[in-house]
């Protein structure tokens, strides 16, 4: 018999991440340790009314059996394959949902140039799946579970068995199925992502300025921007949620207004490597400067993939009172990192964080303020220490946090 809260979570993934809908097709992605939570999500799916679900299993072991052994100029070379399969689900309907868990030192030893090439690889190809995706085009929703690695990493100090058991509480609290009503903490949840994300779209600031320690930036604004927060509406209508944990409000940057330094607060983890203690410093939109404590060569490959990459595509804002951040837990995984600090993303933008982003073409939405990249990574800058104004198109100034919270109620 299945684990009670592994089973609440395989519920809360299809019926509140992915609002999977009836007659639909569900396309999984996952790590052959996720094997007994896909099998719940499937039981889910089908009671649901899916009519197929596929699994694509992953194992990063054989990604570092490639670093190790393939030949060095074969890095280049991707399985067209995959990402023509999952383009074609899209199109055709189908949802999407990414397990998304590894070992953040996997790559640590291996050559940071080959680790560049085969990112940037894996980017290009996969453009056409990352561009629907982008725009909304289906329901698409990315959780997460403990593989042993990532346990040990977070948690040295305990027995392996213990390591792993300590960070599955951790994710049954930060996702909120350790509750008496997990449903009803959820709705109350994305109430309030949504009330600020309409609270600062009607706003119209023209920029947003960070001030922390080792942080002064001013962040543009595209005029008719959209901050989104919570739930997110597919082409068609339908809403879902695309992070599991999610606790940010965000939007597009105006990828040539960025201006001043910016100091992050947690580490990177990227490429199988951590890049640690870094910092960009802007000059109209692009990193000019840049320099990290460790696996700075890695940051360098990262801004290196194409000319967007040395842009933002996103700015998002999270409270530091968020059940990530007072978990007191560093994740190394971006998908909990990102939700326990204000961050933002080299490369692309989301189109539908425009007004009418979903209509324009690629051209169109770059003269917007849009930023076009291969890649979007998101990187931590928050901290208690923050503050954040809001600049009007008069020039006013408007507190939206202080210490890392929020000014404004809703």
């Amino acid at each position: 018999m299945a684990n009670p809260l592994l089973q609440k979570y395989a519920e809360m993934i299809v019926h509140v991440g992915l609002n999977l809908q009836s007659g639909q097709r569900l396309l999984v992605r996952a790590p052959i340790e996720a094997a007994e939570l896909v099998r719940l999500v499937t039981a889910s799916a089908y009671r649901a009314g899916a009519r197929l679900v596929t699994v694509l299993w992953q194992d990063e072991q054989i990604a570092l059996i490639r670093f190790q052994n393939a030949p060095r100029d074969s890095f280049e070379e991707f399985p067209v394959w995959l990402p023509k399969a999952m383009e074609e689900h899209i199109r055709e309907g189908g949802a999407l949902l990414s397990i998304y868990a590894e070992d953040p030192d996997l790559l640590q030893n291996e050559d940071p140039e080959l680790i560049g090439i085969a990112m940037k690889t894996g980017a290009k190809y996969s453009q056409p799946v990352s561009k629907l995706i982008m725009r909304n085009a289906t329901n698409w929703s990315i959780a997460s579970m403990p593989v042993p690695a990532w346990a040990a990493k977070m948690f040295p100090e305990l027995p392996p068995a213990e390591q792993t058991e300590k960070l599955w509480d951790a994710i049954y609290q930060v996702c909120r199925i350790k509750t008496d009503d997990p449903v009803a903490e959820w709705k109350e949840h994305v109430r309030q992502l949504g009330a600020r994300a309409r609270y600062l779209t009607e706003k119209a600031y023209q920029a947003v300025h960070f001030r922390a320690p080792g942080t002064d930036l001013r962040v543009g604004l595209p005029a008719g921007h959209l901050w989104m927060g919570g739930e997110t509406t597919t082409e068609k209508g339908n809403t879902f949620i695309p992070n599991m944990p999610t606790e940010e409000v965000f939007t597009m940057p105006h990828r040539n207004h960025v201006d001043g330094v910016v100091r992050a607060t947690m580490p990177l983890s990227y490429g199988g490597k951590l890049i640690e203690d870094f910092s960009l410093t802007f000059k109209d939109g692009q990193v000019v400067e840049y320099q990290a404590g460790k696996n700075q060569d890695i940051l360098k490959e990262l801004m290196d993939t194409d000319e967007g990459a040395r842009h933002l595509g996103e700015v998002a804002l999270v409270a530091h009172s968020t059940p990530i951040s007072q978990s007191g837990f560093l994740f190394y995984n971006t998908l909990f990192d990102e939700n326990a600090a204000s961050h933002l993303a080299l490369g692309k933008a989301y189109k539908f964080t425009h007004q009418q982003g979903s209509t324009m073409t690629d051209e169109e939405f770059e003269t917007a303020g849009g930023n076009h990249s291969l890649t979007h990574v998101d990187f931590m800058i928050g901290s208690a220490q923050t503050d954040l104004d809001g600049i009007r198109l008069d020039g006013t100034i408007e507190p939206i946090m202080r210490q890392g919270e929020w000014t404004f109620t809703v």
